[in-house]
């Protein structure tokens, strides 16, 4: 796979001549089909020059797929065969070449439960990229109790589709983290029993096969009881064949104060649960001032320190899969920046005649334009380059995996550039 970065008079069939490459396999490797003209400064993922297959007597495109190691509909949409059916001895099917170097990766995926049907459809359509998925989230009560959620669809996608769900707690209350509510679970014990034998329920009756556990602002002086609990529940989830991950804040030191990571206890948590997912993204957030949302030299920072103190095989390295469009000027406590798709921004960026720029320190692609009303806005956001830099620093420091927030924000080359450079784990 390359990636290149499109220039002025650039179309995709001067693209599609440069690399050899059909138009039709750009279009589906970058999810552009209904993008009316190119961008400067948009990036595309430029699958390899394929394999050529010369059809033979008894061959069938399903056949064919077989052999390679693909699928009859991929083998179609790349080749631009209306139907299947009708291939024969003597066509030219072109292969699509998979690169696979940076070895195995676990990938995870949020999704919105609330978003239901169209949930477990964004699960199923990703579903080949997915070592696990997660419906966002059970919220537990301060007796020990859970919130019901409409998680069964997202379920049902993600294990016939080969995906491991997770079950996802949280101490989220009235639209927030909740420090009270998790400070009352935790120093209670009759409540953390209760609250684990409805978590072990839940899960053997929905079919999870995991737990992740996502405390946030969790009073710094509970820090303690957090790792005990952790301790708690961890082996009596292993005991009924459960896996067992934390979410934590990112951080570059083992600071103790501060209300979204002084209770994170990387060590701790390293050491008692399976894995951790650190959420190394919201840098550039919706209340704050106009940045890149994962700058991968911050994200370095974190992974820095958390491979210090936590095996490297346990950690999951956060991603997003959106970016923020921000009114400009940006005024502390004003107007909040809209979330928006990669997708969405490149098209945006074609709409307003904005030329797309790379921070090369950040690795992240970025715009400004002026609306209709006069005012102005900077959009930031992710694209084929920000993806591969991110999945390089994770398999070069030799993490266990990547973790993406959130599904329903498309993003069609984040996982042609995924699949492109990983084996995925599959543990279903």
């Amino acid at each position: 796979m390359t990636i290149y970065v499109v220039k002025r008079g650039d179309s995709l069939w001067s693209i599609s001549r440069q690399f050899g490459v059909p138009v039709n396999a750009i279009i589906e490797a970058n999810g552009i089909a209904d993008l009316p003209f190119l961008v400067v400064g948009q990036a595309l993922a430029i699958p390899r020059e394929s394999t050529v297959y010369t059809v033979r007597p008894g061959d069938s495109l399903w056949s064919i797929a077989n052999q390679f190691g693909t699928t009859a509909a991929r083998l179609a949409e790349y080749n631009g065969i209306s139907n299947p059916a009708l291939i024969y001895p003597g066509m030219q099917i072109r292969i699509p070449s998979e690169d696979k170097m940076y070895g195995d990766m676990e990938i995870n995926a949020y999704a919105e439960q609330e978003a239901g049907a169209q949930a477990a459809q964004d699960v199923a359509e990703v579903a080949p990229y997915l070592t696990y998925a997660s419906p966002f989230s059970y919220q537990v009560n301060p007796d020990g109790t859970l919130n019901s959620i409409n998680d069964e669809p997202i379920i049902e996608a993600a294990r016939n589709n080969g995906v491991a769900p997770l079950m996802i707690v949280t101490n989220f209350r009235n639209g927030n983290f909740d420090t009270q509510l998790a400070h009352e679970i935790l120093t209670n014990e009759n409540i953390q029993q209760t609250l684990i034998d409805n978590i072990i329920t839940t899960m053997k009756n929905k079919g999870y096969y995991g737990l992740n556990i996502d405390f946030e602002r969790v009073d710094p002086n509970d820090r303690e009881l957090y790792n005990n609990f952790l301790r708690k529940i961890t082996p009596q989830l292993h005991s009924n064949n459960f896996v067992v991950s934390t979410a934590l804040a990112p951080k570059t030191t083992d600071v103790t104060t501060g209300a979204w990571h002084g209770a994170h206890d990387y060590k701790a948590h390293g050491e008692i649960v399976d894995f951790v997912i650190i959420m190394t993204y919201e840098w550039g957030w919706s209340g704050g001032p106009p940045m890149a949302v994962a700058p991968i030299n911050e994200v370095r920072k974190v992974l820095d320190y958390a491979v210090s103190v936590i095996p490297r095989d346990k950690i999951m390295m956060g991603a997003p899969l959106y970016g923020y469009d921000w009114s400009l000027p940006y005024t502390p406590g004003g107007e909040w920046a809209r979330r928006i798709s990669p997708d969405e921004a490149v098209r945006l960026a074609g709409s307003v005649g904005a030329e797309i720029q790379y921070d090369e320190e950040a690795q992240s692609p970025h715009f400004n334009y002026t609306d209709s009303s006069g005012v102005g806005h900077e959009v930031w956001f992710e694209d084929a380059r920000s993806a591969e830099a991110k999945n390089r620093l994770a398999a070069s420091m030799g993490l266990k995996g990547i973790s993406y927030w959130v599904l329903g924000e498309p993003f069609v080359q984040n996982w042609t550039v995924l699949d492109n450079m990983f084996n995925i784990v599959k543990r279903l």
